[in-house]
Order: structure tokens, then C-alpha cells, then sequence
């Protein structure tokens, strides 16, 4: 049970998804670069819903999966792990997280510190587009250096008193590193980092194929992504909790 409680950990963070400042460089300038690098404010807003399927490698505990997760605008997430025979599902209805519980196949609603995270999690691109209407607020921390290269350093910064640190590549200005805290598989809050690689274009929009996650320095799982599709449809109800 420990390891599926570990991997729906890991679906929260999936979430959601830095050369020194130019002078006269502000947070805001950047975060207007980090949308246009992305694909553009007109592109980013037409996205009603997106589907991304690929492989993942939980280096920890040995295992290995297939995972389809799921956005719908403005607030719904879903993610459905396949593992082991076992397909292990959670998701978020704007309001409630849940999750199905492969052990006895009956949803179950998951902790409210759960919600909280997942509640952050779904607000997606709208955290650039419209931080303001989120209560999200941006700070420019100066410049950081990681193997060499120096990377901005934004603080973003929720409503709800959560901040996390976003390295943004001034060369591209697409996000190679977020840095926050996560629920471990104990349930324990520890410093999570999540790097961001291999960026490919899909129907306009800049889509990171390669995902790393490091709890505490160490590395806790891999994910590369094997497909992407927009605006399928999705209805709500395949968010709700069955």
C-alpha cells in the first residue's frame, strides 16, 4: 500500500508542469517571455483540455508504469497509472480529491492536505496568464547557478502562503526547474525538486518530454512523455469521483 500511496504522491507532482536579469528586467517582463516561449497567450488560452501519455520509472522503489494524465480549464486534473496489474487512479473535481483504490476498487475522497496541493496543481498555465485572478504573485530572486549555467530565479508565490522557486532559462525562457514542498510517501513534507528537459513543439505549444523528480536531493522518479493531445473534449464528469 505504501508504494501505491507513492504513487499517487507522485501524480501531485505532476503537476505541474534561470544568465542573470537584463537591466530593467522585472518579474513580470519574464513571466510575459515565459508565455510567449510556451507558444503565446493565444495559443496557451485556446486549450480547453490536454491528455499527455507516457512512461514512468520510479527509481526508489524499483518500479515501473504507464501513465495517462489528464487537465480540463479551469480546475480539473486526472491521473490513471497503470502498474503491476493494477491501474491506480486520482484525480481532482475543482473541489475534491479522490482516488481509486486498486486494492479494493472503491474511490475514496483523500485528505484535504491532499486537495490543497492538487487545488494549486490545476490552475495550470492560468498561473502566468492571469496570476493576479489566482492571488499568485511573482518575485525576482536574481540569478542561480546549476552545472555551470545560470538560470533566473523566480518566487512564486500562492494565496494560501505556498511558495516555490521556478529556474527559468534566460536563453529560451521555458522552465528547466521548479523547487518546492511535496508530500513524500510517508505523507511527509519534504523539498521537492522538478526538472524539465527535452522541449518539443506539439500544435504550437512548447511541451516538456523529459521529467525528473528529486525528493530532498535524491532522485524519486522519471517520466518521459510519449504523447500529447488538445482539446479532446473532456467531459467534467470523468473528473468527478465515481
Amino acid at each position: 500500500m505504501k508504494k501505491i500511496l507513492a504513487l499517487c504522491l507522485f501524480s501531485l507532482c505532476l503537476l505541474s508542469w534561470l544568465t542573470g536579469p537584463a537591466i530593467g528586467e522585472s518579474a513580470d517582463d519574464i513571466v510575459k517571455k515565459m508565455i510567449d516561449a510556451l507558444g503565446g497567450r493565444k495559443a496557451l488560452e485556446a486549450v480547453q483540455d490536454a491528455t499527455m501519455a507516457g512512461t514512468m520509472e520510479l527509481t526508489q522503489m524499483g518500479l515501473s508504469a504507464t501513465v495517462t494524465s489528464y487537465r480540463k480549464n479551469p480546475n480539473k486534473t486526472r491521473m490513471d497509472i497503470e502498474v503491476m496489474g493494477m491501474v491506480i487512479t486520482q484525480a481532482f473535481d475543482g473541489e475534491t480529491a479522490w482516488m481509486v483504490n486498486p486494492q479494493t476498487g472503491s474511490s475514496e475522497e483523500l485528505p484535504e492536505q491532499f486537495a490543497e496541493y492538487s487545488r494549486r496543481d490545476s490552475i495550470g498555465d492560468e498561473a502566468y496568464l492571469n496570476p493576479g485572478k489566482h492571488g499568485i504573485t511573482y518575485t525576482l530572486k536574481g540569478k542561480e547557478t546549476i552545472e555551470g549555467k545560470e538560470y533566473l530565479v523566480l518566487e512564486q508565490a500562492f494565496a494560501d502562503g505556498y511558495k516555490a522557486s521556478l529556474y527559468v532559462d534566460p536563453k529560451t525562457y521555458l522552465v528547466y526547474k521548479s523547487k518546492g514542498m511535496a508530500l513524500n510517501q510517508m505523507q511527509i513534507e519534504v523539498e521537492q525538486e522538478t526538472v524539465q528537459t527535452d522541449y518539443k513543439e506539439i500544435n504550437g505549444l512548447m511541451v516538456p518530454h523529459t521529467i525528473t523528480i528529486y525528493q530532498d536531493g535524491e532522485e524519486f522518479g522519471l517520466m518521459n512523455i510519449t504523447e500529447v493531445k488538445y482539446n479532446t473534449g473532456l467531459e467534467d464528469s470523468f473528473f468527478e469521483m465515481e
